[in-house]
């Protein structure tokens, strides 16, 4: 599967974990020129405290447009670390 935005892949593995309906990439799979830290946070009942990157590609920025969960809880054990997409970024 890849990921992309603003004409940009900015993700692409085999290896995928889909939750919920959204596909969750290793961390390894990612282009680490298209992403910065973002303060966000929420939270989730039962996978725990999501964080947030921005996607930035050619200089624009999608805020807030990927998550992860660094420490979910036991139900979600399996997206560890993963990251999925929301906020126009193309799965596919």
């Amino acid at each position: 599967m890849q990921a992309s935005w603003n004409g940009a892949v900015i993700a692409s593995s085999d290896d995928i974990v889909t939750v919920e309906g959204n596909a969750y990439f290793p961390p390894e799979a990612l282009n680490p020129a298209c992403f910065q830290p973002s303060d966000r946070r929420t939270t989730c009942g039962w996978k725990g405290e999501a964080h947030y990157y921005n996607v930035v590609v050619d200089g624009q920025v999608n805020a807030d447009a990927a998550w992860f969960y660094p420490e979910p809880k036991d139900a979600a054990a399996e997206i560890r670390g993963r990251v999925a997409f929301w906020k126009g970024v193309k799965v596919s």
